[in-house]
């Protein structure tokens, strides 16, 4: 077992780190990582490891994943809020007026609060009725940001010639340009109703909610030959535990408790290259 440390690590720390975790060796990745090799990660170890990193605001991982990426096949990944820093549905509400109502609604359904993910974005989504489409556009690109790492975690995964999939309960509108503009392999999402260059206030079915990602990341392992302990799911909301259920590795980035505790990792401070430091 390793383990794998990313963050401000100073010396103070890692001794600390070492004197617990008791590892044969130290591997200095770059400037603010380490993999801590060979070591026995019981429950004791775990929870004091957790404890200092946590205080330090450092990111941490247990892992007996094969180094350089190269035990990595295939990534799913959620948009909003992971892939990209922002819930576009809230941004475009908050050009039609309607941010508040909408973003209570997509908060208690990304802490799981709010079971059914089908019925909360219809709620949602009906708030948007009238809105001029063209909002889409402004949201894409005036709001939309990448969330840091982005970019080195998904060119880190095309050199290991992994397969990167984005799956989302967020719009096709922004999934099919984050396709295009990051070369990912491809991304399914929820598609919005337009009329008249209007927004309807309603959803083209079917919606595409947890159990849908979990199919979609089911369907493509198969179609990618890729096996559960080969995929790596990375997400933030309640609606992505089903298919992180389906694999080995998980990461919750920046995530609710719920998701945390699902998932095989966390990334908790860091950014998506976090994610890259946890399997190199």
């Amino acid at each position: 077992m390793n383990l794998i440390l990313s963050g401000p690590i100073d010396d103070a720390l890692e001794i600390a780190a070492v004197a617990i975790a008791r590892p044969r060796s130290v591997l200095l990745l770059h400037a603010r990582a380490r993999r801590l090799e060979k070591l026995e990660a019981t429950p004791d170890v775990r929870l004091r490891v957790a404890a200092l990193c946590d205080s330090a605001r450092v990111d941490h991982a247990f892992t007996n994943s094969a180094p350089g990426f190269a035990g990595v096949g295939m990534i799913a990944m959620d948009m909003d809020s992971t892939l990209i820093t922002i819930e576009c549905i809230d941004e475009i509400a908050d050009f039609v007026g309607k941010k508040k109502e909408v973003s209570e609604i997509t908060e208690l359904t990304m802490r799981g609060e709010i079971k059914d993910f089908a019925e909360s974005l219809r709620r949602r989504v009906a708030l948007l009725t009238g809105a001029d489409a063209d909002v889409l556009r402004r949201v894409f690109e005036e709001r939309l940001e990448l969330s840091q790492g982005a970019r080195e975690l998904i060119s880190t995964a095309k050199a290991a010639n992994a397969y990167v999939l984005l799956v989302s309960g967020g719009f096709t509108y922004f999934t099919e340009r984050l396709v295009d503009d990051l070369n990912l392999d491809v991304g399914f999402a929820n598609k919005l109703e337009v009329v008249n260059g209007k927004l309807t206030g309603r959803l083209l079915e079917p919606i595409l909610g947890s159990a849908e990602k979990a199919r979609i990341v089911s369907e493509r392992m198969k179609a990618w030959n890729q096996t559960s302990d080969r995929v790596l799911v990375v997400g933030d909301g309640a609606n992505d535990i089903p298919m992180m259920d389906l694999v080995l590795n998980s990461v919750a980035y920046h995530a609710r408790p719920a998701v945390i505790e699902a998932a095989s990792h966390a990334v908790q401070f860091g950014s998506l290259a976090t994610v890259v430091d946890f399997f190199s």
